[in-house]
């Protein structure tokens, strides 16, 4: 994918162009129906492509049979995103060369071999694309007389127009390799070889184009090893290894199958995306800056117990989740790679269902904020063995820019100022706060709820070098004001420095009834002169709704 429209939006955009133009008198509903029937059209017909030309030689049996099961856009957008990436030679660099050389090799196939048929159907063609330019050409294009070196039985004969290429080497098969293309219809269309017979012209003439052992012994041309395998022993001190026949049978085969995959366990990967039951999880990502050139973003997920599967151990239900995580650009360049074991458990005396829960798990990277990056997520549950798979976008917010910005607001009834700094990186640390954030935003009406966010680029008085801040928290109920908090003393701040200010405020929502809420953050800086606001929402619900999914924090091992 680029990084602006990717060509799935852009073909959607273009083809939804003409279609209001063609339709244009049309009712609104008949143009909506007929421009989604289009584009679903269109799309079919990309992926038809794609599978059944444009990688036909490269996909396996087993790619072709899970991208066939998947059903929509998307997921087939993806499968095509990781075909590339299991193929590409070096992944930590911005460009896939393995596949900038595949679309080269079928331009110049299609430019070169197209007679009849597009490039990429021919032999020459499909032998091109999937193991590249050969080492030497030997080019026969109008064919005529032809001596046979001993390995073939010697003599003189007529060819057809024919073809012989040498690899040096091919992953398979060995060194060495030999491939003939023979254009027995005198059509420009060459065919890969089995044996070296059927580029002799006179093969069906009598006894024309004998062989010295058709001349010296009277054999007939039918006695020839390729023709009547009985007589193989005659000729095997002639050959070479490679032209006994068996050999060119091995290679002939060989030589037009896929190449394997790079990374096996991607492919089963995809794999099990689509063949295995899935667990469901949710996912968070939040931003903070760290210095103008680096983002710390905390990725949290959130996955309810009872999609897990627990095993008494001694006196404890246990259950156990494997945790893979990929970073990469948008170039499929690696950024960050992290796994870890994850365990929740209850014990058997306390009474509480299994499975009622909610087990959860963070993991801090540092970015730079100067790209857009993609994370995929893979967890796998080690007791049932299902699996479950997120992709989402990482796009920093423009920090840096010497402007007042705010990080990602969190709410949250779990708030700690910790007394000593962490000497390791624990999940749910941001400097001397603990805080672990909702996933959805949803809270008990009977708990204290608390606000954190963090200011970047905020002025400092410079007779004093403290910042004059007013911190402005509305929190409307359809539309109208049910709480307004003003700070103008800056209780709130927590800390500050010329770089950064932290915010924790607790919202006293004790006496708001049940139902959703919104959160307009206002923050005026009268030093610098700067205003910055941010907006979520959230949700008040029963305490009793709340505590029958206890939140329980997973422990990483």
């Amino acid at each position: 994918m680029n990084m602006g429209l990717d060509s799935r939006f852009l073909r959607k955009f273009f083809f939804g162009s003409l279609i209001l133009l063609a339709f244009d008198s049309q009712p609104p509903y008949v143009r909506a129906q007929e421009n989604e029937t289009l584009v679903r059209e269109e799309e079919g017909d990309y992926f038809e492509k794609w599978q059944n030309e444009d990688v036909i030689y490269l996909i396996s049996d087993e790619e072709r049979n899970v991208f066939e099961q998947l059903t929509t856009p998307e997921e087939k957008e993806q499968f095509i995103e990781q075909f590339w990436f299991r193929r590409d030679p070096d992944p930590k660099t911005a460009a896939n060369e393995y596949k900038t050389e595949h679309y080269r090799r079928l331009a110049y196939v299609n430019e070169k071999f197209s007679v009849g048929m597009p490039g990429w159907m021919s032999d020459r063609g499909r032998i091109y694309v999937i193991h590249g330019p050969p080492a030497q050409i030997e080019s026969h294009p109008t064919g005529g007389q032809y001596q046979r070196p001993l390995r073939e039985g010697g003599g003189w004969t007529q060819a057809y127009p024919w073809e012989r290429w040498r690899y040096h080497f091919i992953e398979g098969i060995g060194q060495d390799v030999e491939l003939e293309f023979v254009d027995r219809s005198l059509s420009g269309q060459y065919k890969l070889a089995l044996n070296p017979e059927e580029k002799d012209a006179l093969l069906q003439m009598g006894k024309g184009g004998a062989t010295i052992f058709e001349i010296w012994k009277q054999e007939s041309k039918g006695d020839r090893p390729y023709l009547d395998p009985r007589n193989r022993d005659a000729w095997a001190h002639l050959q070479r290894q490679k032209d006994r026949p068996f050999e060119r049978y091995l290679t002939y085969a060989r030589v037009q199958g896929a190449k394997p995959v790079k990374y096996t366990d991607l492919q089963e990967l995809i794999k099990i995306n689509v063949t295995y039951e899935k667990i469901p999880f949710n996912v968070r990502i939040d931003f903070f800056q760290l210095n103008d050139s680096q983002v710390l973003v905390p990725i949290t997920m959130e996955m309810e117990e009872r999609h897990l599967t627990f095993e008494q151990q001694d006196d404890m239900y246990m259950a156990e989740v494997a945790v893979y995580g990929l970073v990469t650009s948008l170039s499929n360049r690696i950024i960050e790679e992290f796994e870890d074991d994850l365990v929740t458990g209850h014990r058997v005396q306390e009474g509480t269902a299994v499975g009622t829960g909610r087990a959860i798990y963070q993991k801090i990277l540092i970015l730079d904020n100067e790209s857009r990056y993609k994370l995929e997520l893979v967890v796998k549950d080690l007791n049932s063995g299902k699996v479950g798979i997120v992709r989402k976008a990482i796009i920093l917010p423009r920090f840096g820019s010497g402007e007042l910005t705010l990080s990602s607001p969190i709410l949250s009834n779990q708030i700690l100022l910790l007394e000593d700094l962490p000497d390791e990186n624990p999940m749910f640390v941001l400097g001397d706060v603990k805080i672990r954030p909702s996933l959805d935003n949803v809270f008990p009406s009977n708990q204290p709820l608390g606000l954190y966010f963090q200011a970047y680029n905020s002025a400092l008085d410079q007779s004093s070098l403290t910042p004059s801040l007013r911190v402005t928290l509305r929190i409307t109920h359809d539309g109208e004001t049910v709480l307004e908090l003003v700070d103008e003393s800056e209780e709130s701040v927590q800390f500050f420095s010329s770089q950064r200010m932290v915010f924790i405020q607790e919202l006293p929502i004790m006496g708001l009834r049940e139902g959703r809420y919104h959160l307009e953050i206002k923050l005026d800086d009268h030093v610098g002169n700067q205003t910055v606001t941010a907006e979520l929402e959230f949700e008040m619900v029963d305490p009793s709704e709340v505590q029958s999914k206890d939140t329980k924090k997973a422990a990483a091992l």
